[in-house]
């Protein structure tokens, strides 16, 4: 590996974004390719995350001060990685459901499916069955990712998959669910395809589903 992006590999698992971003230009400034940064730097560095993480070395703080620290460095890749046309692994939209204010699970997700290598499309918390259906009708979307922390608004999802399917969109995406009150029975009982336990699981999960549907 380049002694540089092994500098970012490291720096990221540190949670030190100030230096990953120097690093980042630096590498940039030096003519590494864009897809080594992104692949050996950063997509190594978060699964290196998922590992500690699965591993009981890093806990939920750890895990957000290293995505924080890569997504500063992906700010500033991402347009050589647009002009170099590197393609994303997949398209993922994210939200929290209509009625529930929590973020910091969801938040914590968008980073580490960032960090995989996925473009995401946040929108936020509160967010109704029907902003949801747009967003996934409005562009070429792999996944939809619900979050709910809160048993009282966990039928919000069971509502957003059924208006996807009212919408006739329900085919062509992979619904993924998570939070705290949730489990894999219930994920089945609403028509997800699958269910996470935590933001580690979630980026397995989402490759393993579009492996299996062929993209």
């Amino acid at each position: 590996m380049e002694p540089l992006v092994n500098e970012i590999f490291s720096n990221i698992l540190d949670g030190q974004h100030k230096v990953v971003e120097a690093k980042v230009q630096e590498a940039l400034d030096s003519s590494i390719d864009p897809k080594v940064i992104l692949d050996e730097g950063m997509i190594a560095a978060m699964a290196e995350v998922g590992h500690l993480f699965e591993a009981g070395e890093y806990f939920v703080p750890e895990m957000l001060i290293a995505a924080r620290a890569m997504k500063a460095g992906l700010a500033i890749l991402k347009p050589h990685l647009v002009q170099a046309n590197v393609k994303s692994t997949g398209k993922v939209v994210i939200g929290t459901v209509q009625g529930d204010l929590h973020d910091i699970g969801k938040n914590l997700v968008g980073m580490m499916l960032e960090g995989a290598g996925f473009e995401i499309l946040d929108l936020g918390t509160d967010v109704s069955p029907e902003k949801f259906v747009e967003a996934v009708k409005s562009a070429e979307v792999d996944i939809l990712a619900l979050s709910a922390l809160l048993t009282t608004t966990m039928h919000n999802m069971k509502a957003t998959i059924e208006a996807l399917k009212q919408a006739g969109g329900r085919d062509q995406i992979k619904v993924i669910v998570g939070g705290a009150p949730l489990t894999d029975q219930y994920a089945r009982q609403i028509g997800a395809d699958g269910f996470a336990p935590d933001a580690s699981r979630a980026v397995v999960l989402a490759k393993s589903l579009l492996a299996a549907s062929g993209r």
